[in-house]
């Protein structure tokens, strides 16, 4: 499913700042990302009617470029529109009750912050998990306490079938030690949003993989 080195870029309308959300995906798609997960929440955030029509526009744009489309958390949103995927937090709809209304028609991911968590997450049928938060954020003020790669190393261990995605404060000068922990996949927010350069930012993301520069 998540061939490395994958980028994983999430996002929604209250994190673009000025910028046009749909115009700084395509940049996005552009420069490479893997994976797109509109993640619609915080203050300011579409709902509704809003919601679905922004959410068709980034799957047209995905579609476009053949990257896979996830929700998170809207899993009625997510069936109606026929999305890839749904991703799921642990404050979330519970993960097991979401693989039995989407059965495997789309994949399941799931957050997870501990060893014990990404347990239950297998059992409930999660595709992948998304670790951290690796580094601190400023992309979730709800986001727990950093702590590095050393949880992606010990659910890579007991786990070493169910690709990983690292998140929390990672940047391309930082993704080196969460590839080297065994992570499939990085997920970021402000590196890619923030960018000056949207592009270039996911390509070096994508090149710190082998530590390259661009």
């Amino acid at each position: 499913m998540f061939t490395k080195p994958a980028v994983y870029l999430i996002f929604g309308t209250p994190n673009t700042g000025q910028m046009d959300p749909l115009l700084l995906l395509e940049e996005a798609l552009k420069g490479g990302i893997s994976y797109f997960q509109l993640r619609e929440k915080g203050p300011g955030a579409l709902t509704g009617q809003p919601l679905k029509e922004f959410a068709l526009k980034c799957q047209a744009l995905c579609r476009l470029y053949h990257v896979p489309f996830i929700i998170n958390d809207h899993v009625d949103l997510a069936c109606e529109i026929s999305a890839d995927g749904i991703h799921v937090g642990q404050e979330d709809t519970c993960a097991q009750t979401v693989r039995a209304k989407i059965g495997h028609k789309m994949f399941l991911g799931v957050s997870v912050h501990s060893l014990e968590e990404a347990e239950h997450a297998v059992e409930d049928g999660a595709d992948y998990l998304g670790m951290g938060p690796i580094y601190g954020t400023k992309s979730k003020p709800d986001a727990k306490e950093p702590s590095g790669v050393a949880k992606i190393i010990r659910v890579k261990n007991e786990f070493p079938y169910i690709p990983v995605v690292g998140i929390g404060g990672i940047t391309a000068s930082n993704a080196g030690s969460v590839w080297e922990a065994g992570a499939e996949g990085i997920a970021v927010i402000s590196a890619v949003t923030e960018a000056e350069n949207v592009q270039q930012e996911v390509k070096r993301l994508t090149a710190s993989y082998r530590r390259e520069n661009v």
